[in-house]
């Protein structure tokens, strides 16, 4: 696939970063921004080099959320908003793990990799929805967030009214998606939305610092099975259930080459040097497909 709206690159050590790449539109979601970015994570998930993804915006910004000319396109014309999003030939990443994670956003969940947001400046509207289904969340110092959506007249967008809560509490979560207003990363950090905040020009190395060590002494296969469990009982609210199912995956896991090496690497006081994901381990890779615009 051509990419016009984002990039890529993914360096030696298994971190692959994905850029949003408006810079002079803010770095805006587009439905070819959409395109791009589900093709790109799809194609990284079944790397079995890709150890870790860390999503960022090009430029200053993260992104501003939904590209202003394609929200004047849907006061001035009759065609159903669903119909111009769900876009059948679009990569399906993250699908097939769980029924609840084949969905828009909700499918980070289903991907084997972790994916860490390095927001390096303004995060609004469906950005932050993007970037609360990441994994691991990084902010500049002094970045802007906002829903926005209050101010547009839209109800909350992307799932946030289900996931906000769970990550900020409902008190937090209400203030956030009923006035929509400007929140700082450090204030998003103090109510649990970020993982860190850090000066401004760092965000970045931050964020590839912690992908760094997933890489490096994370067990792949752990880190995914970690994921899935963590989506997985927020989902199930069955604490016993939760406590079974572990231990029945510790069962299964102990059969593994990576367990074999993080007890060997305990006892020679090393790092552990685990493999790459077994093939069945892997998703399938997406087709590249038309270039569309």
């Amino acid at each position: 696939m051509e990419l016009k709206v984002t990039r890529c690159e993914v360096r030696d050590d298994g971190v692959a970063t994905v850029w949003l790449d408006r810079p002079g539109r803010g770095n805006s979601w587009t439905n070819r921004m959409n395109t791009e970015y589900r093709y790109l994570m799809a194609k990284l998930d079944a790397d079995p080099a890709v150890r870790a993804v860390v999503v960022t915006g090009s430029g200053r910004q993260f992104c501003v959320g939904a590209d202003a000319k394609a929200l004047g396109f849907y006061t001035e014309t009759d065609q159903e908003y669903l119909s111009t999003v769900n876009l059948a030939e679009n990569a399906r990443p993250g699908h097939g793990i769980r029924p609840e994670f084949d969905h828009d956003m909700v499918w980070h969940w289903g991907l084997r990799v972790p994916v860490i947001a390095a927001i390096n400046g303004a995060c609004a509207g469906i950005a932050v929805a993007i970037a609360g289904f990441c994994d691991l969340r990084y902010a500049a110092a002094g970045a802007k967030f906002t829903t926005s959506t209050p101010r547009l007249g839209l109800p909350a967008e992307y799932g946030l009214a289900w996931l906000l809560p769970r990550m900020v509490g409902i008190t937090h979560a209400a203030d956030i998606l009923f006035t929509g207003r400007v929140l700082l990363a450090e204030e998003m950090k103090e109510i649990g939305y970020l993982n860190d905040v850090v000066p401004a020009g760092q965000v970045l190395d931050r964020a590839y610092e912690v992908a760094a060590y997933l890489a490096h002494d994370v067990s792949p296969a752990s880190a995914t099975v970690a994921k899935r469990q963590l989506y997985a009982e927020l989902l199930r609210h069955d604490v016993g259930a939760a406590v079974d199912s572990s231990k029945e995956l510790i069962g299964e896991y102990m059969q593994r080459p990576d367990f074999s090496e993080g007890v060997r690497a305990m006892a020679e006081r090393r790092p552990p040097r685990f493999a790459p994901p077994s093939p069945e381990d892997l998703p399938a890779a997406p087709s590249t497909g038309p270039s569309r615009d």
